[in-house]
């Protein structure tokens, strides 16, 4: 068994340790944004901590109705200046596996060298570089990967960015649907696991993942992971909009990954048609609620409860990862060593 295949496995039980910690700390996190009388939140991240970041800062414009925006590391670093007026009263929150991505931490300095940004950092390492400069540390050990590639850390980190979106919008039922995801985890995983690998064993040589809102962030991270443990292209974009070019991109070498709601079921169906007419094949996934047909999709999976529409997102990240998996292991790529990868960046 792979090293990334275990992490994969073992997130629920890092994401109810997550869940408790970050529950314990509701009061200390609330507290800290309201001392800084920011007006609004920025997310920085990394490759997949960045995608992360988006789908965080749709939950908070969102859940909390609090201006939030996102922004590559990177892009940050390089071009602070530029973005004078987006940081100039804003509370930055930074999530990363190991703290020490040299982009992050370096934004950082430079903001807090001119006096800017108070930071919430969320790191899987404890006493990182980044935890010595961030104004308030949440520390997740738990859930850190020592695989190269993110799987475990991401639904975590995930999670509890959505908790903070959540906490500052008081919205209890993110909250409490967080709870019943977790609880069905491992049931879920073992229900649809045997399923997910049989539909995408076969020769698909790139993957478009579908997604909307707050979701269509972690499915840009699918994507990443796909890229990343199989080697494959792969590419995210929101439902209907795969029509407005990228649909000449699908055909029989295309396996589509798509998150579907209760909302808008005749044009998503016309569009799963549509999609299979080109030859690909579609694993759809959707909650309770959903009213995805098995006559529409290859593969239809749909969780145990109806769950609010973020948290859908913790039993969707799910997919892509097994589905990277058996593509790497359908190739002979070792998926814990990734070709030309480090597990953070350092410059």
């Amino acid at each position: 068994m792979s090293l990334t295949y275990g992490e994969i496995k073992s997130q629920y039980s890092a994401l109810q340790q997550t869940y408790d910690y970050m529950l314990k700390n509701r009061t200390a996190i609330t507290d800290f944004f309201h001392s800084q009388g920011k007006r609004s939140v920025t997310f920085i991240g990394c490759g997949s901590s960045y995608t992360l970041s988006e789908s965080a800062a749709f939950s908070v414009r969102l859940r909390a109705g609090i201006p939030a925006s996102a922004l590559a590391g990177g892009d940050l670093l390089l071009n602070a200046e530029a973005y004078s007026s987006l940081l100039s009263d804003t509370l930055l929150i930074a999530p990363s596996r190991s703290g020490s991505t040299s982009e992050i931490v370096e934004s950082v300095r430079l903001l807090k060298l001119n006096g800017e940004a108070p930071v919430l950092a969320i790191s899987c390492v404890v006493d990182s570089a980044l935890s010595e400069i961030a104004d308030l540390i949440l520390s997740l050990p738990w859930a850190f990967d020592h695989s190269v590639c993110q799987t475990r850390t991401v639904t975590n980190l995930y999670t509890a960015n959505l908790m903070i979106a959540a906490f500052l919008g008081h919205d209890e039922s993110v909250l409490a649907d967080i709870a019943v995801a977790i609880a069905q985890g491992e049931a879920y995983m073992e229900r649809f696991e045997s399923a997910i690998r049989e539909a995408s064993d076969y020769g698909w040589t790139n993957a478009v993942l579908l997604a909307d809102g707050e979701l269509n962030g972690l499915a840009a991270e699918g994507a990443i992971a796909l890229t990343e443990i199989a080697k494959v292209q792969a590419h995210a974009f929101h439902v209907l909009d795969v029509r407005h070019g990228p649909m000449v991109t699908v055909g029989p070498e295309t396996l589509v990954i798509a998150h579907l709601t209760s909302a808008g079921t005749e044009h998503q169906r016309k569009l799963m048609q549509d999609i299979r007419a080109r030859g690909a094949k579609v694993i759809a996934f959707g909650d309770a609620a959903a009213n995805i047909s098995e006559h529409h999709v290859d593969l239809a999976i749909m969780t145990e409860s109806q769950l609010c529409k973020p948290v859908q997102g913790i039993p969707f990240l799910f997919i892509p990862q097994i589905v990277a998996l058996c593509s790497a292991e359908r190739q002979g790529i070792n998926p814990d060593e990734p070709d030309g990868l480090t597990a953070w960046v350092k410059l």
